[in-house]
This record gives C-alpha cells, structure tokens and sequence, in this order.
C-alpha cells in the first residue's frame, strides 16, 4: 500500500509540472499574437509619416525647381542683354578708333592744310584757260577748291542700295555740278565702284564730251543700279591702270557713302604704288571724293563704314592731288 501511494504522487506531480507548461506556451502564444498587429500598425504608421514627409520634400523640390528655373530664364535675359551691350560697345570701339584715325589724319602736320589750301588755290591750266578764260570762276559752292585743270575726268560712283535708295539724286545733282565746271573736255568716262563700265562698249576707251553724250550719261544715271560691295577700291584702281598716260591730266571723281574693306592703309599703299609721282612731284591722276551722309542716318554703332569711307577719301585726296567734299545732307 505505501508504495502505490507513493507513484499516485508523482503522476499527479508531474501533472501539474505539463499543465503548466502548456499554460505558458498557450500564454506565450496569446501574447505574441496581441504584440504583432501593434508592431505592424506601428509600422504602418511610421511609412506613412515618411511617405508624407517625402511627398512634401518632392513638393518643395518642385516649387524650388520652379524658382530655379524662373531665375535661369532671368539670368538668360541678362544674359542677351549683355551680349547685346557688348556688340553696341564693340561698334562703339570701332566707331571710336575710326574717329581717331581720322583725326591723326587731320593732325598730321599742318603741312597737310597748307598743301590742300595750296591745291585748292591753284590756278587754270592753259588749256583750261584757252577753253573757258583766264576770268572764269566757279558758282558751285558744293564743289568749291576743287582743281578743274583736267582734261580728262572719270566719274566712280558707288551703285550699291544705300546710294541708290537714299542719295540717288543728290548724287546726279552733284555729278552735273561737277560737269558745270569742266563746259568741255577731252574725254569722260562713268564706271561704278567695282570698276563696271555704264557703256560697255566703251570699254577702255574715253567717251567722246559732246552735249548730246553727257545728256545720255545723265538719263542713264537715273537707273543704272548695278552691284556693288561698297567699296571705291576697284574703280580707282581699275581707272588708273586703264587710263593713265603720261600726255593727258586725268581727274576723277569718287562718288560714295561707305567703306567696306578690310584695310585703309592698304589701299593707300596699293594707290601709291599704282598712281606714281612723275619727276616734278605731281601724280599720274586727281583723285577727287564726294561723301553723302547716308550711313549716319542709322545708330551711332552703326557709322561706321560711313567714316572710314571720309577717312579714306580724306586720305587719298590728299596724297593724289586733290579735294575731298562731305556733304552735309544725302538729299537733293
């Protein structure tokens, strides 16, 4: 009897020690399950505390990049407006370095004024004399000091659109005022800037001076517009080394408003070589110019072919014997 008594014990012992052992796997479990939605919904509450604080970072980004791009187009504007300011400037430059040109033109020496009021004093030739009298001045104040003691003059006129849509017809006006002073010549000639004749035919050759030729020069005139690059560079040339002969005194007369080329000095140079001073002194031809103020109706930045073109005439007037004219205004 004790013995059993004793296992009865132990079974019911050991009983208890599994029953409670499942009790605390069962309380284990129960809580495990009950902590894990709340971890979830822990989570899923935080992701979308980021989710909304990423959306409102995208947000910001996107109005930044408005600004941003608000500024860039600004900086743009500024942009073309300076590169606009530096183009005027460099015109401005230019226009600047012209004008000293010009005026170390003028101030050379005062050689230089001596020598043009002595060509503008000089007195008829004899044939000149024979031709009109040893009495006779000139009316035109336009063209007043201008040596008239050729026999022979060339008429270089610039055809391009400029002249040939605003100063047209001063420039005709002009070319009879230069007409009015030589009644009768030798020999008359009419090329545009680039050296193209008005009468192909006579190419090379003088056009015989009768009035009935110089009206068909003038009729001819009112709508010769041929091409041109504007620049008197080509005619000038071209006229000198077709016509000079040693036996004939030769004028001509430049007829432009702008100076396109590369180089001044360059042309003065190739024009010295080509129009050489004979054994007294003197040039092979006259070289004459009329400026019409066409270019300095545009912007100040813009003149300044205008001016080379004054300087240029300026210049080779001076050193071919003869007299450069700026008109004060391009209209008749």
């Amino acid at each position: 009897m004790p013995r059993r008594r004793a296992t009865e014990q132990f079974s019911l012992s050991f009983l208890d020690v599994i029953c409670c052992g499942f009790g605390a796997v069962i309380l284990l479990l129960m809580i495990t399950k009950t902590v894990q939605p709340q971890i979830i919904e822990a989570s899923t509450i935080n992701l979308e505390g980021k989710l909304a604080n990423l959306q409102e970072q995208i947000h910001e980004m996107r109005g930044e990049s408005v600004v941003l791009n608000r500024d860039l187009n600004a900086r743009q504007e500024q942009l073309s407006e300076h590169l606009e300011r530096i183009a005027i400037l460099r015109g401005q430059l230019a226009n600047a370095r012209s004008r000293y040109d010009s005026i170390q033109v003028e101030t050379n020496s005062n050689d230089i004024i001596n020598e043009q009021l002595a060509i503008a004093r000089q007195q008829l030739s004899a044939e000149m004399k024979r031709l009109l009298g040893s009495q006779y001045q000139s009316k035109n104040n336009l063209i007043g000091g201008i040596p008239v003691d050729s026999e022979y003059i060339i008429f270089i006129i610039d055809t391009s659109g400029s002249m040939f849509s605003y100063a047209w017809e001063r420039m005709i006006q002009e070319v009879e005022a230069t007409l009015s002073i030589y009644p009768e010549v030798k020999g008359i000639q009419v090329m545009n800037d680039m050296g193209q004749y008005m009468f192909s035919r006579y190419r090379g050759q003088w056009i015989p001076d009768t009035p009935g030729r110089r009206n068909v020069i003038m009729q001819n005139l009112r709508s010769w517009n041929v091409f041109s690059n504007s620049s008197p560079v080509e005619g000038i040339t071209a006229a000198i080394r077709t016509f000079y002969d040693p036996g004939k005194k030769i004028s001509l007369y430049v007829f432009g408003d702008e100076f396109t080329g590369e180089s001044i000095a360059s042309v003065v140079a190739t024009v010295d070589r080509i129009n050489r001073e004979d054994a007294n002194g003197d040039r092979l031809v006259r070289i004459h110019g009329v400026g019409f103020p066409v270019q300095f109706i545009r912007a100040p930045h813009l003149q300044t072919t205008g001016i080379r073109f004054a300087t240029l005439m300026r210049e080779l007037a001076y050193r071919n014997g003869g007299t450069f004219v700026a008109l004060s205004d391009y209209r008749p």
